[in-house]
């Protein structure tokens, strides 16, 4: 389908333009109307970090986009979550052209903080499509940006031993990617890794509950998985490189894909895991031709919902690297940026790969998503000494609504560190966040 005119607006110098990206690691953000707004800098990261197959215009959101001309805030939205057109912005004749590819609404309300129309657009959006379980999550930990992919069971008990003599508040063990011996291969351990089973019951014996990272919707090239059941995998179509192999997609349409992906979280949760990080989510809805005839983003749905009844309504399923508006109602928290990094600036120079500046403005630009439609996941507290700008990354997961998840290894923290993670670990009751303005 190609794109339409839906309305055309003025603008002047007081006119800012909010893009809303296709996934969790997306930009987002308000824009001056003379501003380029932030692009893939190699193919990889258009595949896996922006909406594969769709080229931008000039200004783009997939499923949302606003326009705010002094205290009038123009918003141009999905009808729901289940088709999710391509809203493009183009300057025209002196005016503002707004075109889509699908269907949209068009709400125009008056603030003088234009977040604050997204919030109601949110809760309007959520409110149709009888959404509004949110959940209020204790404070984490994280094994990602402690051990990155080398991370193992006696590694992550040494950090729970570390909690205990450190006096930090944890609710929550999440092992993240690495124990895994290859993609899409989940039940099977890397070698040196030891045991799942074993840690989520250790984990548990301590008082707290344990999670497990999974990319449910990745076959890596070189699995098991992908050379027994070819016939499970979305035939021509790639989800990008990673790990040194292409990553395919499972095909959730499949009968026996979708029972394989039924029983790997049959089986998390019988060993105890409760928290299940989705990650790399973005590769459901990619276009192909599945089993079933259905667009990316019914299969994503569908896969999402295969996740949900196996788990139940009481485990956690978080998203990450997740289409944003093809998730309502099917996550109960979401990752809203990119990773942040011990740098700050990717060096690619594009603000969707792992960086503090790109965690940081997307998040701020989707902190209207918190409460609405799950709780933000801002991505985790890194503290230790080699980070950079450490104390600026601690006070924007402060000052962010959602989870707050460390994820030092607790033994490499200085004093101040230290003391910084027990803070923002410490339960508070909660608190409304006021949203940012896009100035701030």
């Amino acid at each position: 389908m190609g794109f339409s005119t839906v309305t055309e607006l003025v603008h002047d110098s007081s006119t800012r333009i909010f893009e809303h990206g296709w996934q969790s690691w997306s930009p987002s953000g308000w824009y001056d109307p003379t501003a380029r707004p932030p692009r893939p800098t190699a193919p990889n990261h258009h595949v896996m970090a922006y909406r594969p197959d769709v080229e931008a215009g000039r200004f783009q959101g997939e499923g949302l986009l606003a326009v705010a001309n002094g205290d009038e805030v123009t918003v141009i939205a999905a009808l729901g979550p289940d088709v999710v057109p391509s809203i493009r912005c183009e300057v025209a004749d002196g005016n503002l052209r707004i075109s889509a590819d699908g269907d949209v609404e068009v709400v125009t309300s008056t603030h003088s903080n234009p977040n604050q129309a997204l919030a109601d657009w949110a809760d309007a959006f959520a409110g149709r499509h009888q959404y509004a379980d949110i959940r209020v999550f204790g404070p984490s930990w994280c094994s990602w940006y402690a051990y990155w992919g080398k991370v193992t069971e006696r590694d992550v008990m040494n950090e729970v031993r570390q909690f205990d003599e450190h006096g930090l508040s944890v609710d929550l063990v999440l092992l993240d990617e690495g124990y895994q011996a290859e993609i899409g291969d989940w039940l099977t351990p890397r070698d040196d890794f030891g045991s799942t089973v074993r840690l989520a019951s250790d984990i548990r014996a301590s008082g707290r509950r344990a999670g497990i990272w999974v990319a449910p919707f990745l076959v890596g090239s070189r699995s098991e998985t992908a050379r027994k059941h070819p016939e499970w995998l979305v035939p021509g179509i790639t989800a990008g490189t990673n790990w040194g192999q292409e990553q395919l997609v499972l095909d959730v349409t499949h009968p026996g894909a979708a029972q394989h992906l039924q029983d790997v979280f049959t089986e998390l949760c019988r060993q105890g895991y409760d928290h299940f990080k989705l990650d790399f989510c973005y590769a459901g809805a990619i276009e192909g031709r599945r089993h079933d005839q259905v667009d990316g983003v019914t299969a994503y749905r569908h896969g999402l919902r295969l996740i949900r009844e196996v788990v139940g309504p009481n485990r956690i399923l978080h998203g990450c690297g997740a289409p944003i508006l093809p998730s309502l109602g099917l996550v109960d928290c979401m990752r809203v940026s990119p990773d942040t990094d011990p740098l700050v600036d990717p060096p690619s120079g594009d603000i969707s790969q792992p960086g503090q500046r790109g965690a940081r403005s997307t998040s701020v630009a989707r902190e209207f998503l918190h409460g609405r439609w799950w709780a933000n996941d801002p991505d985790c507290l890194i503290v230790q000494p080699d980070i950079q700008d450490r104390e600026a990354w601690a006070n924007h997961v402060e000052h962010s609504p959602g989870l707050r998840m460390s994820s030092d290894p607790i033994g490499a923290l200085d004093r101040w560190a230290l003391d910084r993670t027990r803070e923002l670990l410490t339960p508070t009751s909660p608190r409304p966040h006021p949203l940012r303005n896009f100035d701030a």
